[in-house]
């Protein structure tokens, strides 16, 4: 294996644990319970712990400070609005987690998250950012 591919994977593990950490274990019934409330310092709190614990993964990728910026603002808006959207949905059709339904789109809010991940590493491997 080659050392860019060693980092790379590196990246994606620490993207990995930080998602873990962030979404199953920092994460408050509080933070739960107002990312649906656009504006709201819930949602704001826990998608600054995901922009701010993504630095460890960025800075495997020795990313550059231009970069780490602008991928810590993208990925707060991105995960801020995929979460207000997902808590939206989910209160507008109240499928519970007894439906199916409900599991699809907890399922697809943590794939976007995941190729949110995978496209900052893209993105940083390419130099796009630097």
């Amino acid at each position: 294996m080659g050392h860019e591919t060693a980092l790379v994977l590196w990246a994606l593990l620490a993207f990995q644990v930080k998602h873990f950490l962030c979404d199953f274990v920092l994460q408050t019934q509080y933070q739960v319970r107002t990312k649906g409330i656009y504006g709201h310092i819930g949602g704001f709190i826990h998608s600054g712990y995901h922009m701010v614990l993504s630095l460890p993964a960025m800075l495997i990728l020795h990313a550059p400070l231009r970069a780490i910026i602008i991928i810590m603002i993208g990925e707060f808006l991105i995960h801020y609005h995929t979460d207000w959207t997902k808590a939206n949905v989910d209160h507008y059709f109240d499928w519970g987690q007894a439906d199916a339904r409900y599991w699809m789109l907890f399922g697809a809010d943590q794939l976007v998250h995941q190729l949110t991940y995978l496209a900052i590493v893209i993105l940083l491997i390419q130099g796009t950012l630097s």
